[in-house]
Order: C-alpha cells, then structure tokens, then sequence
C-alpha cells in the first residue's frame, strides 16, 4: 500500500510553499477551514434558504432566464496571480454539443501538440462550470502538454433540453462512453481519466469499456459505497426514494430562480460560499435553482444509492492498479477513510493519498482548492509518465 500524506508542512518545496503563501494571502484563506462545495448539503441549505427569503423579498418572475445566467461563467478569466502559474493564464472555453441526441455542456482547453487528453468527470449534481478554475490550473501545471475537457452530466445544464427527463447514473456512465466514442476515439493521443466524487465510480466504469485508450484514472475524494456513519447520506437516501419529498424539495429550491440575481448571488456569497470563487456562485445562480436540474440531481443520487448495494470491481482495480490512483479527505463523509482502508486491502500497493489540508470534497468551489488539488493531479500524471517511458 502506497499512501501519501500531505500534511500543511510537508506538501511542497520551498518555492511552492512560498507560491501558496501568497495565494492564501490574497484569498484569505490561509488559516479558515474552506467550507464544503458542490455535494448533496447545499441542497437543504437552498431550501431553506428559500423559505427565509421569500418571506423577505418580493418576487421578479419577470427576470429573464438569459440574464439570470452570467456571461462572467463562461469567458471570465479567473484573475489569479500570475506568480502562482507557470504561463499566462489561458481561459477554458465553453460550448454545448450534441453527444447521442443529448445537448452537453462542455468545458476545455485544447493544447497545441498535446501528448494527452485529459477528461474531467464532475461529480453530482453535473455542472461543470464547477470546475472551471481546476480546469484551467490543470491545463497551466502541464505547460500546454495535455488538452483538457470537461464533460457535465445530461440534463444538469442551465436550459432544459431534454424537457424534464431523468437520468440515471448508468446512463451517465453511457453519455461519457458515448462522448468518447464520437469526439475522442479516432485521436491517437492516450487519454488520462480525473474523476470527483461519483465521477470517480465513473472513471473507473469508463476505463473498463476502453483499457487501452485509457493511460491513467484518478479519482479526487471518491464516492464509491455508501457510509452507514453518514446521517446525510441518509437524510437523501430517503427523500431521493420518496418522488413527493424529492419534487417538492426541487420546486422549494428553484423557487430561488425568481429572484434577481443580484440578490440571489447576495444569499449564496453571505451563506454557504464566503470563500467560493466567482464561478462557482454564479454556477449555482444559473444551474441549481433550475428545477430540471435538481430533479435530476435526487434521481442520480438515487440510482447511485442502489447501484452501491452492489460491491466495488476489485478484479478490475487490482489489474490496474499501476494505473489507477485515488485522493481522499481528511474528513469527508462521501469519501471516508475507512474506504481507504478498505482499498489498500483488497488491492495491496495501490497508490492513495490522504490531504489534510481541509479543502473538503468540494475543493473545486475554491480557487485554494482548485489549486491544490490540480498541483496534486499533475504530479500524479507526471509520475505515471515517467514511469510507463522507463
């Protein structure tokens, strides 16, 4: 077994140190606990929130969706200090495409000469202008080598495409293979699979339909098995099973979407996202208060209930092992320790690492987070490299 932990004394070089230093200065976010990002929580907390402000404010159901959602999501750059990357920073693109009849949200950034294709599955809820700032750093710290994309879920998008229908995480799992098939499989470059969260079951699902196009496979904080210790993974089992408490939980939270956004962004910065990047709230400003969305959210998860009553494919983990590597939290409830644990046992000298940080599982809200986790990636990438040239 083979793990790494990153300690805040022990993660980087001198120099990095420094780098990082200066980002936390600027972010403030060098000594506070960065709070949990993109995960089932912020659900109720819409909710609820919801309920609270809509006693308080009056409604503006004349608001048009277009400007509900900002342009700022799609061509901001992040404005981060050029000191903590090594080139200019190049901003991912967005674009919808068709991937078997279903409209996809898609983020990337195409390399010149990439020796790599680099394929972010998100986690749920699917959005993933989540990822926007992990995008781009991922794309920095390989100097231009690799293309990144990163594909949402169907029907976690802003407009409503596939007018109400839902979809399960096996066909999520088929979209992504899909997506491959049609925009990936011809291209001779090798592809490096990074899933977060249930993207992470994903990945590994994604890398047994394609064992040789597939170099490589991280999963960042996996949600692999359910946590019988996890009251919130049991709170949303049991309105995910329930199609009354799911449906009016949704309409409850897309309420939200009649506000200005102004306010709305207002609610999100002061209560749940004091450190998240402009992105990531105005990702949740154009996506999850979106009803269509938040359906398919609670169904997902529900189907990703079920399918964990079955067990994990070790045979497939343990002869790739070489090629699959695994980032847990210190203290992350989708994605405890004990499946760790578990791992390092039934697939001896798999590589897994531990960050101590507290960037929580969902670090891809933070610009910190975002970061930290991509320096982490490259280092991975740049060790399996290394090793498979030898």
């Amino acid at each position: 077994m083979l793990v790494v932990s990153y300690p805040n004394s022990e993660l980087c070089s001198s120099q990095e140190c420094n780098c990082k230093t200066a980002f936390a200065k600027r972010t403030k976010l060098h000594s506070s606990k960065v709070e949990t990002g993109v995960s089932y929580e912020m659900v109720t907390r819409l909710a609820s929130w919801s309920v609270r402000t809509f006693s308080l404010l009056p409604l503006s159901p004349s608001y048009s969706s277009r400007a509900r959602f900002s342009a700022k999501c799609l061509n901001k750059g992040m404005g981060v200090d050029s000191r903590l990357l090594p080139n200019s920073t190049k901003s991912a693109s967005f674009r919808l495409c068709n991937v078997s009849g279903y409209k996809s949200e898609i983020l990337e950034i195409h390399a010149v000469a990439p020796t790599l294709h680099v394929l972010l599955v998100p986690g749920n809820p699917g959005v993933i202008l989540f990822y926007k700032d992990f995008v781009e750093f991922l794309y920095e710290h390989l100097e231009g080598t690799a293309s990144i994309t990163a594909i949402g879920h169907i029907s976690h998008t802003r407009k409503n495409w596939e007018h109400g229908r839902l979809f399960s995480l096996e066909e999520q799992i088929n979209h992504k293979v899909d997506f491959i098939r049609e925009e990936l499989q011809n291209a001779e470059i090798p592809i490096v699979l990074v899933g977060h969260s249930i993207g992470s079951y994903i990945a590994i699902e994604i890398f047994k339909r394609f064992p040789e196009k597939v170099k490589y496979c991280i999963g960042l904080y996996p949600f692999l098995t359910m946590n019988p210790e996890s009251k919130t993974q049991l709170v949303i089992g049991k309105i995910s099973e329930s199609r009354i408490l799911s449906t009016a939980l949704c309409y409850l939270i897309a309420s939200l979407g009649f506000l200005p956004v102004p306010i709305l962004r207002f609610i999100i910065r002061n209560s749940m996202a004091k450190s998240w990047s402009a992105d990531a709230v105005d990702a949740t400003c154009s996506h999850l208060s979106q009803y269509h969305v938040m359906r398919n959210v609670f169904y997902m998860a529900m189907t990703e209930f079920r399918k964990f009553a079955e067990v994990l494919d070790w045979a497939f983990i343990r002869e790739r092992k070489s090629q699959i590597s695994f980032l847990f939290g210190d203290d992350d409830h989708w994605g405890p320790l004990q499946v760790l644990e578990e791992i390092s046992k039934q697939v001896p000298g798999i590589a897994v690492a531990v960050e101590r940080e507290k960037h929580t599982h969902g670090f891809s809200c933070t610009e910190a987070g975002s970061l930290w986790v991509a320096r982490h990636v490259v280092d991975l990438i740049k060790s399996q490299t290394s090793l498979t040239m030898q």
